[in-house]
């Protein structure tokens, strides 16, 4: 599809910010709105410190000299750079540190121009507001310098969508074009418990969002969605969600993909995987077997992930447990040789780590240097008892202070009880949810568990000091991406997970999941599970998940091997390849309206 627009500024809180999954949309389309838009601008927020770490800056283009000088009149600074990921967008970060004490007087005119109710509107809520108001007016500076040319502004959620109330405010001719990726009611009545799919019919939204204490972000949510020129979402899931609460049926649907190009082959993500796994059996090894009755064959163990916000109802978090807690009670009367080790990568608040693992650590580390130590001396008297053609007896291969060695280290390492249920203490460990869960269920890592379970609650960064795998990496360790969510307006971990050779569970609440379901449901031995959700109880939803987890553990090597196959194959149907041509006919529709 060809672009109408000559040129394209994009704004979004999370352009060359890292902070949620919009950040993944923005960084993985980017190679691909470049090749749309010759004039191709990203327009995020200055953070000091950080944005450092993301752009590299460069001299401002001549074009744009006397419109940065125009800001810096309004007290509004402007930097010019080049995010430092594979396609090199350009991007503007502004500062709009100089107009807080302006703040009240902008809410004013969103009041008076859009009855935006910011009255109990926090930081949180006037941080993005100043930003994006300031977005607003840089585009329309620029917009004035280029007349005659097609220009569209494409605003991800409310943080950025005051840039496009401006705009309309002006009357600048650019096209505007709002996304919602979630809508902020939708979030919150899912996580506070209730069914917001069975209310969604009947709910007032404006009662409900000042009820939940959230006016001030639904009712900008609101004029975006009614002002903009395009109105756009991210899933069949949330175009439904979107039309009941914010009143406006989207006009297209920007699904969100990934770039598959960025991502290894299944050649490479196999010695990837060999390499990661023995980073983990290592981890397993001084987090479990100090404990006495915990030894068990890491060739026979399987790693189950979930990744995620730590949104327990939403995310599925409730779910994962209660199917691990009856896959345990199944191995249990098995008697399997195979073990499950469940992952939960969702950084919570914490106090400490915990120091009885750094020691095990230690230990573990010290004893192999041990082992290493006297490996060229075993070596040595190996061969030579096989040319000698001499019985094999641990006397005559190992070396007597090797013993000695060992069994001081051997006795250091073992401990008493039970493995934490967490790497790190954490902030009201006796309050938190999912640790007052696992003790429920019984999972709490007793010798008699086929199914242990590690709360993990810290970024996987590459240096969190255990695993110091970065977060693809961490993935291709494992061996099935667990992603069973109750609210999830898309949702890119299932095909993050199998982009990285990991098949994957998610569900038909999810966005992905709904469309994959649709792609996939004539697919026999699937690399992406579908579980149903939408219509069924809690109770149907747990046994549909155990059901995949049970079948699965019982895969063999070569079929486990299949459904990586697969699952690397169904990526194909999200590459930004197939789905940027929904936000370039959004993009159009937005210049047919301001031509």
């Amino acid at each position: 599809m060809k672009a109408k627009a000559d040129i394209c500024f994009e704004v979004s809180w999370e352009a060359a910010n890292k902070v949620g999954g919009i950040y993944t949309v923005i960084k993985s389309k980017a190679r691909q709105m470049k090749k749309h838009y010759k004039d191709y601008y990203l327009i995020g927020p200055y953070i000091a410190g950080k944005s450092e770490l993301d752009v590299e800056f460069e001299d401002t283009p001549r074009d744009l000299v006397p419109v940065f000088r125009e800001m810096e009149k309004q007290k509004i600074k402007c930097r010019y750079g080049r995010w430092m990921i594979e396609s090199e967008p350009k991007v503007i970060l502004i500062d709009a540190g100089g107009i807080i004490e302006d703040k009240d007087a902008w809410k004013k005119l969103w009041w008076e121009s859009y009855g935006i109710d910011s009255l109990r509107g926090a930081w949180d809520f006037e941080e993005p507001m100043l930003w994006a108001s300031a977005a607003g007016i840089l585009i329309e500076k620029i917009a004035a310098t280029e007349p005659g040319k097609n220009i569209v502004a494409q605003c991800h959620e409310w943080m950025a969508g005051f840039a496009l109330l401006w705009l309309k405010l002006q009357k600048a001719k650019v096209g505007t074009v709002f996304t919602t990726h979630a809508t902020m009611l939708g979030r919150s009545i899912a996580g506070s418990g209730r069914d917001l799919y069975a209310e969604l019919d009947t709910m007032d939204p404006k009662k409900e969002a000042y009820g939940c204490n959230i006016e001030s972000k639904f009712t900008t949510e609101y004029a975006c969605a009614q002002t903009s020129d395009a109105f756009t979402t991210v899933s069949a899931t949330t175009a439904m969600e979107a039309e009941k609460i914010l009143g406006r049926k989207p006009d297209v649907l920007v699904l969100n993909g990934l770039d598959s190009d960025e991502f290894p082959v299944m050649e490479d993500l196999a010695v990837l995987h060999r390499q990661t796994r023995d980073k983990m059996r290592d981890f397993f090894s001084y987090y479990f077997f100090p404990y006495e009755g915990q030894y068990f064959d890491l060739e026979e163990t399987l790693a189950f992930f979930m990744v995620g916000r730590y949104e327990y109802r939403n995310k599925g978090m409730d779910v994962y447990l209660e199917a691990l807690g009856q896959l345990n009670e199944t191995m249990k009367k098995e008697k399997t040789a195979k073990r499950v080790v469940a992952f939960i990568w969702v950084p919570a608040g914490i106090e400490r780590t915990r120091a009885e693992i750094i020691e095990s650590k230690n230990y573990y580390y010290h004893l192999r240097t041990t082992i290493r130590k006297y490996s060229d001396m075993i070596f040595t008297n190996l061969s030579n008892k096989l040319l000698s053609r001499e019985k094999l007896t641990p006397k005559n291969i190992l070396p007597e202070e090797f013993f000695s060695a060992v069994k001081k280290d051997v006795w250091k390492f073992q401990r008493k009880g039970c493995p934490p249920s967490s790497t790190h203490v954490l902030t009201n460990e006796t309050q938190d949810t999912v640790m007052r869960e696992l003790k429920r269920l019984g999972l709490d890592n007793g010798p008699e568990d086929f199914v242990k379970v590690i709360f993990y609650p810290v970024y996987l960064d590459g240096n969190d000091g255990f695993l110091n795998l970065s977060y693809y990496d961490a993935m291709a360790a494992c061996h099935l991406g667990v992603f069973p969510s109750y609210y999830e307006p898309w949702g890119y971990t299932p095909i993050e997970s199998a982009a990285m050779g990991v098949p994957a569970v998610t569900t038909d609440l999810a966005g992905c999941g709904m469309y994959l379901d649709e792609k996939l449901k004539d697919q026999k031995d699937p690399g992406i599970w579908i579980v149903k959700r939408k219509g069924r109880s809690y109770s149907q939803v747990v046994d549909s998940l155990y059901t995949v987890f049970h079948d699965y553990v019982h895969l063999d090597h070569s079929e486990r091997g299949e459904r990586k196959i697969a699952a690397k194959k169904a990526v194909e149907l999200t590459d930004w390849k197939q789905l940027i041509d929904n936000y370039i006919e959004a993009h159009n529709i937005a210049i047919d309206k301001v031509q």
